[in-house]
């Protein structure tokens, strides 16, 4: 860590990295003052110390089940009390504030399924105003009384959720936005003492130009009983019975889709597709519990979620069983490729981006900053390579391409550091060898994912064709 004078432009190191923290927390006067460090069981301790000069000491310790749904936010003013996001002894991550010295811990506020998501701090007391829960929609908690009036006002003010973008230095007039999932965000300038707000922009004036899908929230049941949340977007005005289905899995995992604006999902349903988004278990924002349950169960109850969540569609009579199709990147690219190996029979064709093939050589291959804090964490959810190899080879898709049946996209960036190029080439020299019907796209200037602009237009040229000749969809040429 650095300190930089930004008007000499002089840089001085303030701390070093040993090679296990992970995170790195200043307090109010910007002293490096937290440190989150990776334990080799997957867990973390948060170490603390009393001012740079000071020793590290311990704080709290997170056990691998709390690793992800726990972390520190930042100190309080007089930097004698932190903000801590904490799951121990309870399902979901509560925000709380714990005492720097003894340990002490005060619960601020909690939710018994969802993790804390946003937390409003107040930017002159650095006192907790208002925390967000990300359910269905982000819902906010007011806290503190100063502000229950704003709060009320604001939610009159325009639809959708609200996010308090920025505030003057006598907190006198906000900058709010407002999401909604089928439009731009709307921005306003919000006047405290009048309660009153002004139009300031929209951040994408010509999506008000069109008429675009909404986003539905869902929950089903899985097989096992788990309850499972999503979202489904289905086309603008028209029929909606027996349409062509798109299952777009999130990547991560340990991440979630979430309600709002989604120009992927506004593609897919402008093309004429339903568009299922589903939590699958393994995801975030769902307490340690959801998230945990999909330890080892990569291509496994991850997997069966999403079949799930597809057939649950189809009962609706929304979606036609004989038009779904499999698309993501990252863990959804990997999803797309156990859907083509492991249930060639529900989908009709498979889209993967940047998606890994053997779950062996991901392992194997991990970037060296993943080493510090991920490593432990992917050996939990996926297996040990030293010593549950068969197991892994189990879930990799590589090892069942014989049951492939379908056609794939598969695309991928050359330089990837985390699911590098040789995960594509060894399943497409597979397909290759078997004569099986496949496309495959490498992009030698790009990463995990497709950046500049240029490629990710060639790359949703190539896919809407190739949805529309597999499910009977609309594209452009």
């Amino acid at each position: 860590v650095y300190h930089l004078d930004i008007p000499s432009g002089t840089i001085t190191e303030i701390a070093q990295n040993p090679g296990n923290v992970a995170q790195w927390v200043t307090d109010t006067n910007f002293k490096v003052r937290g440190a989150m460090a990776a334990s080799p069981n997957g867990g973390f301790d948060l170490l603390v110390r009393d001012d740079e000069q000071s020793e590290w000491r311990p704080l709290i310790n997170w056990g691998p089940d709390d690793a992800l749904t726990s972390g520190p936010l930042g100190f309080t003013k007089d930097g004698q009390e932190i903000y801590v996001q904490d799951s121990r002894g309870v399902n979901a991550g509560r925000l709380t504030i714990i005492n720097a010295t003894n340990g002490a811990v005060k619960v601020i506020a909690e939710d018994p399924l969802y993790d804390v998501g946003n937390v409003m701090i107040n930017p002159d007391t650095y006192e907790v105003q208002a925390v967000a829960f990300n359910k269905e929609r982000t819902e906010w908690t007011v806290l503190d009384e100063t502000i229950r009036l704003d709060f009320d006002r604001i939610r009159d003010i325009h639809a959708g959720e609200i996010s308090i973008s920025s505030r003057d230095d006598a907190d006198e007039t906000w900058i709010v936005g407002f999401v909604v999932d089928d439009g731009p965000v709307s921005f306003y300038v919000y006047h405290r003492q009048q309660q009153s707000a002004d139009l300031l922009f929209v951040n994408q004036p010509a999506l008000s130009n069109y008429t675009l899908a909404q986003m539905e929230p869902i929950t089903f049941q899985a097989r096992d009983g788990l309850t499972i949340h999503g979202y489904l977007s289905l086309p603008a005005g028209g029929d909606h019975t027996n349409l062509p289905l798109v299952l777009n899995v999130h990547g991560g995992p340990t991440a979630r889709d979430t309600w709002g604006y989604r120009p992927e999902v506004q593609w897919l349903t402008n093309r004429g597709y339903a568009c299922l988004q589903v939590n699958y278990r393994g995801s975030s924002g769902y307490g340690k519990n959801f998230i945990n349950a999909g330890n080892k169960e990569w291509g496994g109850k991850m997997h069966t979620d999403l079949i799930d969540g597809v057939n649950w569609v189809i009962e609706q009579g929304i979606a036609d069983p004989k038009r779904v199709a499999i698309y993501g990147g990252s863990y959804g690219g990997y999803a797309a490729l156990i859907g083509a190996t492991f249930t060639p029979d529900v989908f009709n064709c498979a889209v993967d981006i940047v998606g890994p093939s053997n779950l062996m050589t991901l392992l194997r291959s991990f970037p060296a900053y993943w080493a510090t804090a991920l490593e432990a964490t992917f050996y939990k959810q996926i297996g040990h390579p030293d010593t549950d190899e068969e197991f892994i080879k189990s879930r990799s898709p590589l090892f069942f391409v014989d049951n492939i049946k379908i056609p794939l996209l598969i695309a991928q960036g050359a330089n990837d550091p985390r699911v590098k190029q040789a995960e594509a080439e060894q399943i497409v020299a597979a397909l290759k060898e078997k004569g099986l019907d496949y496309e495959y796209m490498l992009f030698p200037d790009e990463g995990h994912g497709f950046a500049k602009p240029e490629n990710r237009f060639k790359f949703y040229a190539v896919a809407e064709k190739f949805l529309a000749q597999h499910l009977q969809g609309r594209y452009e040429e």
